[in-house]
């Protein structure tokens, strides 16, 4: 991945935004590994007999995301928000593989 130029190296929006953009890039990347990952745990869930909703493992990931947030000087409630959908959408991958419950 190519390195980001630090937001106080920008001089225009132009540079900026390319920046902007290369960032959202390397974020979809990281979403499409973590998508991958996804897709392991519905190979191995069903030989430890888990489902693909885990109602306590929610709960861990969502409260880890908001401490490190918080940490990071990120609002830890849109960390929520954001981390509540990708959740939702994960499990949702599963349960095409897994069925629900």
């Amino acid at each position: 991945m190519p390195t980001l130029t630090p937001p106080q190296d920008c001089f225009s929006m132009q540079d900026l935004r390319a920046q902007i953009d290369q960032l959202d890039r390397q974020l979809i990347d990281m979403l499409v590994t973590r998508a991958s990952y996804i897709d392991r745990a519905t190979e191995l869930k069903p030989e430890e007999g888990l489902p693909a909703r885990i109602p306590d493992r929610v709960e861990e990931v969502v409260q880890r995301v908001r401490a490190s947030s918080d940490a990071l000087g990120m609002d830890p409630d849109l960390a929520e928000k954001l981390w509540r959908i990708l959740i939702d959408w994960s499990i949702a991958r599963e349960e095409r593989v897994l069925g629900p419950e």
